[in-house]
């Protein structure tokens, strides 16, 4: 193994350790996130409402999109990580190979059956006819640029598997540097409207991925992309799928709970609620930031001392993470609930718009506290091979609680009823989560004690 890449994760300061590899992803992720940020930003001033609208109708569709990278690239890396501690180079490579190959496969059909009829598909995400020009335009430049969504997206976890932390972030920011720079240049001098925002995304992307796939081409990696390795190899695809299935999962429950929201929203609160679930969801994506990277982070510490039966150390890591994951959390709680309008502000000048968001705001967040736990909770099953842990905690939250709650509970309150879902779901998805891990981690020690030789088996 190279000594480099080894001594990156065999390292016993697991907070240390776990700093090193989440700041990186999280200041990577601040400036991805800026990808459908800065799009909403620059079309709420200079398009208007309407235009954030059409950007919130197409959101299900990206989310699939961001599933596919996830899914390939979250399930590799696992079996990455797994492969590295056990020291089977080979297997990682061929895991490597095996993700980069069904992610474009997958893209390619979502590409196709996307621009087969792409106003079936944004009438049936709550689209209404007023929305529907904005949401054509920018959907339609969105599917062509499929693939390179989801390979920057799959690259970003499989060069992090590996221990590195720093391509992936470095990546993240060259993308969206450029999708910033080119959103102001094709949004306001060139009056492209969403067509530019979306234009601007797909060539940020493509930079990224050039980025990524240079660092594997360069030398500079210690796994190597190999001609032979990207056939279709049924063991491999087996363990990167049975994986990666629960990202996938999360995040297409995730997508189709989405078009729940829209569809209800579009019920009780017309096309004003769809502008406002738009900008509410961008603000999310920077409040669930920091769990998702120290998430990030602990995946490649706890796969790879789940591999080489560190037990202690991955237990250590887990607790580092939910600690962390929870005070940040905390933080964001504060500072995203109790004045939620000066973010609002951000995304649009329209009165009205700004009202209803510090409404809603006040409402969806109620629970934000919780989310980071979650999503490092949910990460653990998934980090060390546990696929149907990983795909219960994956579906709970979209499918299990938010789909239910927002069916039902606008029957009785309206619109403050698809507001509340979100808080409720929160709270029970943490009461699942604790639920699944309490067990795991008692079975962490017990395999602790069995390798240092203090219990004895009958």
């Amino acid at each position: 193994m190279n000594n480099q890449n080894q001594n990156v994760l065999d390292d016993d300061r697991i907070g240390r350790l776990l700093l090193k590899l989440s700041l990186p992803t999280f200041f990577g992720m601040f400036v991805m996130t800026l990808y459908n940020v800065v799009d909403t930003i620059f079309i709420g001033h200079y398009v208007g409402p309407m235009g954030i609208a059409g950007l919130s109708i197409v959101f299900p569709l990206q989310m699939l999109s961001i599933a596919i990278g996830e899914m390939t690239g979250m399930g590799g890396a696992s079996l990455i990580s797994r492969s590295i501690g056990t020291g089977d180079l080979a297997k990682a490579e061929r895991t490597l190979g095996n993700a980069l190959t069904v992610n474009i496969v997958l893209s390619a059909i979502m590409m196709a059956a996307g621009l087969a009829n792409p106003d079936f598909w944004l009438r049936l995400m709550g689209s209404s006819e007023t929305i529907l020009p904005y949401a054509r335009d920018f959907m339609t430049i969105i599917l062509i640029g499929t693939v390179f969504s989801t390979l920057a997206m799959a690259l970003n976890s499989l060069i992090r598997a590996e221990g590195n932390a720093r391509v992936p972030m470095t990546g993240m920011i060259i993308g969206a540097v450029t999708n910033v720079i080119l959103c102001a240049i094709f949004i306001i001098p060139l009056d492209m409207g969403v067509r530019g925002s979306a234009l601007a995304t797909v060539i940020a992307q493509l930079i990224s991925v050039l980025y990524f796939m240079s660092f594997y081409f360069s030398g500079k990696s210690f796994l190597k992309i190999h001609l032979q390795n990207l056939a279709f190899q049924w063991d491999i695809l087996k363990g990167i799928l049975s994986i990666g299935i629960a990202s996938f999962v999360r995040l297409m429950a995730a997508s189709l709970s989405a078009i729940f929201v829209n569809r209800m929203l579009i019920t009780y609160g017309g096309d004003m609620a769809i502008s406002t679930f738009g900008i509410i969801n961008r603000i999310m994506m920077f409040a669930i930031m920091p769990g998702i990277a120290i998430g990030g982070g602990l995946q490649p510490i706890l796969g790879f001392n789940y591999g080489a039966k560190r037990y202690d150390r991955a237990i250590r890591a887990i607790i580092f993470a939910m600690g962390a994951a929870t005070a940040c959390g905390l933080v964001v709680f504060g500072i995203v609930y109790f004045a939620p309008e000066p973010f609002i502000r951000i995304f649009t000048n329209d009165a009205g718009l700004i009202a209803l968001g510090s409404y809603a705001a006040k409402r969806v967040f109620l629970a934000l506290y919780m989310i980071g736990f979650i999503m490092v909770g949910s990460l653990v099953f998934q980090s060390i091979g546990k696929a149907v842990q990983s795909f219960v905690t994956a579906i709970s939250r979209p499918f299990l609680f938010l789909i239910p709650l927002v069916l039902i509970l606008p029957q009785f309150l309206g619109l403050e009823g698809v507001w509340l879902s979100f808080p409720i779901a929160d709270g029970l998805t943490l009461l699942l989560t604790l639920m699944l891990l309490i067990p795991q981690i008692r079975e962490l020690r017990r395999k602790d004690r069995l390798v240092r030789g203090r219990l004895i088996e009958p």
